[in-house]
């Protein structure tokens, strides 16, 4: 059972907050810095008024997780011809030096972003790290192998000292950015664009709290696993069903693993038992929102659980979710 809450009243006030603050974010993924959902992501975050850089491996490194290198010379083009062979290390757009790849992995694309990006655009490092939305969701075990939450990405942004969250969706495919415009009604690019917005949402919502209150946007050595249901559409890109807009996405206050008989999570909803992400995200139009250790890649206390739920809660957007 839902208990629905519309959150588009949410989503305008808290891209307003935003773009009064300026906050500076390091945007990077695993699935390349050319994929049509990190381009829509940043789009997004710039719209919302943040100041952003991507920097983002050059080439499709899924499943990679831990994974890391010194970055070397294209050997080859970078994903959907980006960039031709034998490119430096490290590059930007010609047309936007904020648009960067890494010729390596996630972890070492989010490290050169925070440390070698964000001095030189920024003169301090940032404030946040978006990670994703990766194509396809990572729920439970699977954040162990994945190089947008495992070590890679989110997890390395907080081991660093900077708060991060790891964001996947379900209906998104592996193409060019180029698709936004070339085919802007398509199920991909609009799927696309929804999760860009939900994003941009609980980012804004974090920073604008942590603002206000002069606390840390989350606790110290813990990142967030959030996770998108999938859209509806037909393949004409026309609605079909009730996952069509982001106000249809209800958000969920989840746990990574399964719960056990010996659970004891935060209280919300009634409840001391978090339902987990997978149930929650495969009920339909939903978000899952998942407090992970960053060194362990496992559930935290109800305390850190807490001291998260506390942030997100003033909001107005989480709602209850019976299993």
């Amino acid at each position: 059972m839902l208990y629905p809450l519309r959150v588009s009243w949410v989503l305008v006030a808290l891209l307003s907050i935003g773009s009064s603050n300026a906050q500076n974010i390091v945007l990077t993924n695993d699935d390349g810095w050319a994929v049509a959902q990190i381009r829509a992501q940043r789009d997004s975050l710039v719209g919302g008024g943040f100041n952003v850089i991507l920097s983002a491996p050059a080439e499709n490194k899924s499943g990679t997780g831990s994974s890391t290198a010194t970055p070397v010379p294209l050997q080859e083009p970078c994903e959907f011809d980006t960039c031709p062979t034998g490119s430096p290390a490290e590059g930007f757009n010609a047309s936007d030096a904020r648009l960067n790849y890494v010729n390596s992995f996630p972890v070492d694309a989010v490290r050169f972003g925070i440390q070698t990006l964000a001095p030189k655009f920024f003169d301090s490092p940032p404030d946040f790290v978006v990670s994703g939305p990766n194509v396809g969701t990572n729920l439970g075990t699977v954040t162990l192998n994945s190089g947008t939450v495992h070590r890679g990405a989110a997890c390395e942004a907080a081991k660093e000292g900077i708060p991060s969250v790891a964001f996947s969706a379900s209906s998104l495919s592996q193409v060019s950015y180029t698709t936004l415009t070339s085919a802007p009604t398509s199920p991909d690019t609009l799927s696309t664009r929804i999760y860009a917005t939900l994003t941009t949402n609980l980012t804004s919502i974090l920073l604008s709290t942590a603002s206000s209150t002069s606390e840390p946007v989350l606790p110290a050595g813990i990142t967030l696993n959030v996770n998108f249901g999938s859209t509806t559409f037909s393949s004409s890109g026309a609605p079909r069903g009730a996952c069509t807009s982001p106000t249809d996405f209800q958000w969920v206050f989840t746990r990574i693993n399964t719960p056990s008989m010996n659970t004891a999570d935060v209280e919300t909803c009634g409840s001391t038992v978090l339902p987990a992400e997978s149930t929650v995200v495969g009920a339909g139009c939903f978000a899952s929102v998942s407090v992970m250790n960053a060194t362990t890649k496992a559930d935290v206390g109800a305390s850190v659980q807490g001291a998260v739920l506390g942030r997100i809660s003033p909001s107005g957007l989480l709602s209850c979710f019976d299993q």
